[in-house]
């Protein structure tokens, strides 16, 4: 049997769609990304409602983003905290984003689930910033999974500075959208 390649990639509308130069100030500019990711994921219907965009501490560059890829690429794995971090490691040739000293933000339009926090503390970012809420997500069908206060208190004593509702109602809207539209929800169980 030959072994099958994982094939990961990006929706074709992403090159246009992001200034890779700009310098983001702001948690409110930052946001914007990942919102914007959610928003074009959806009016493209290449995915699900969640966007995000890892920065460097330092100067707010942008370094990586990611969108929802699980029902586009058949991948459970592909949340959009997943995929900002993969491709900010690959861009970066590091396995955690404070390999040599640098320190990186994970902007996430929604709250992570459990298994995007997990992935957050690996990655090593050094704060994560969330605009819609883990409510949001799970009011139009969304399975979050475990995730605790607890959770995100794991996360703060490991350095992580943490900061939620930064432009939720805009968020939120687009999650709203997903669902009006008649979005798949990949988690719902049967």
């Amino acid at each position: 049997m030959e072994i099958p390649l994982i094939n990961i990639n990006y929706p074709p509308w992403l090159a246009g769609a992001i200034d890779w130069e700009q310098q983001y100030v702001g948690d409110d500019d930052k946001m914007a990304v990942a919102i914007l990711l959610s928003r074009l994921n959806v009016s493209h219907g290449t995915g699900e409602p969640f966007g995000a965009a890892i920065f460097r501490s330092d100067n707010g560059r942008l370094v990586s983003v990611g969108m929802s890829q699980v029902v586009r690429q058949n991948n459970s794995v592909l949340h959009a905290e997943v995929m900002a971090i993969m491709l900010a490691e690959q861009r970066l040739q590091v396995f955690n984003l404070r390999v040599g000293g640098q320190r990186h933000e994970l902007f996430s339009s929604c709250e992570p689930c459990a298994m995007c926090l997990g992935a957050t503390h690996w990655s090593s970012v050094t704060r994560l910033v969330c605009g819609a809420t883990r409510e949001d997500a799970h009011q139009i069908g969304f399975d979050e999974g475990p995730v605790f206060p607890a959770s995100y208190q794991y996360l703060e004593e490991r350095g992580v500075t943490i900061k939620r509702g930064v432009q939720r109602e805009a968020a939120r809207t687009v999650i709203e959208a997903y669902a009006a539209g008649g979005g798949l929800i990949h988690n719902r169980q049967a």
